[in-house]
């Protein structure tokens, strides 16, 4: 190697630099969030099952990065108010997601939930002060054509579950914002175990707040072995797995663009749904959540083409 070759990297540097890598992580795992909440609905309460996935997943969090020697408490303290916001903003957006599969099926709801793309688009453009094109403003309009076709049918049980779901991906796009700003340059390890911990102690509070308010009782406490063996195996996919390539990837590239990938989530997660629950979600919900996708994708078109005609330069 001469002086002026550049240093070599290794395979796991590369990969972890290897931004479609994170994208395609994310979207596998990000396909299972509502299936393992609509299988953990079965045995127990949303609030109940929400806790505990998210209390798990900082335990593991935590012990990893203790055996690492990684633990800066010093940032907890620093950082605290972002870290209680976030926290409590994705504790709304998660008790939201696992109540609205309680109404609906999980492939409508992943569906209805890429309008977290609109709420991101808001909040790029009034926030991040991105800047939207024509045609992206036209994307964002059929997008939203199709969030309402879903919403609008006449039955209320669904239309409660579809305002959970809206509910759940605003608080989620406005916690998307919020770490996109002022989150970036936090350790990422340390920003999981804080953000994961914050958002457990968050939903404990909501849990024990309906414990004593609910007219019947709620098991707050898993009961048998399949119980814990099922809200361990979602933290371990649901949040930590999931949650990394999500802040990954985030971190990587833009608010909007992020999104584009996550549109075909919902395809996955109706192919999981049909397989594992045998749900389907009706004509009506597939033509607005087609919608949905042809809205979201011309709003990331012109990101996408730019993106793919240099890639064969970059290479």
């Amino acid at each position: 190697m001469t002086q002026s070759d550049p240093p070599p990297v290794s395979r796991s540097a590369a990969l972890l630099n290897n931004t479609n890598f994170a994208i395609g992580m994310l979207l596998l795992f990000d396909s299972f969030h509502l299936i393992l909440a609509r299988w953990l609905s079965n045995s127990l309460h949303p609030l109940a099952s929400s806790f505990w996935v998210l209390t798990i997943a900082t335990v593991e969090i935590a012990v990893f990065l203790k055996v690492m020697g990684l633990i800066e408490w010093q940032l907890l303290k620093t950082h605290f108010r972002f870290f209680f916001s976030i926290g409590f903003i994705v504790a709304v957006a998660t008790s939201m997601n696992y109540t609205a599969v309680t109404f609906v099926d999980a492939g409508t709801a992943s569906m209805l939930s890429r309008s977290s793309t609109i709420f991101a688009i808001a909040f790029g453009v009034i926030w991040l002060k991105d800047r939207l094109t024509p045609l992206q403003w036209l994307g964002a309009a059929v997008a939203l054509i199709g969030v309402l076709t879903i919403s609008f049918q006449p039955i209320q049980s669904f239309q409660i579950g579809a305002l959970f779901v809206l509910g759940s991906a605003f608080s989620y796009s406005l916690h998307a914002a919020i770490v996109k700003r002022y989150g970036g340059d936090i350790d990422f390890g340390n920003f999981m175990l804080f953000r994961v911990g914050l958002t457990a102690a968050v939903l404990l509070v909501f849990l024990l707040s309906a414990t004593f308010t609910a007219s019947t009782p709620i098991q707050v406490v898993p009961q048998n072995s399949f119980q814990w063996m099922a809200v361990t195996v979602t933290a371990t996919i649901d949040v930590v797995f999931s949650r990394v390539f999500y802040y990954w990837s985030l971190r990587q590239v833009e608010l909007s663009y992020h999104s584009i990938f996550l549109i075909l989530a919902p395809v996955v997660t109706v192919l999981w749904s049909f397989l594992i629950f045998g749900e389907v979600p009706n004509l009506q919900t597939f033509i607005g959540g087609a919608i949905v996708i042809l809205g979201i994708f011309v709003v990331n078109w012109e990101r996408l083409r730019l993106r793919l005609s240099a890639t064969p330069a970059e290479s």
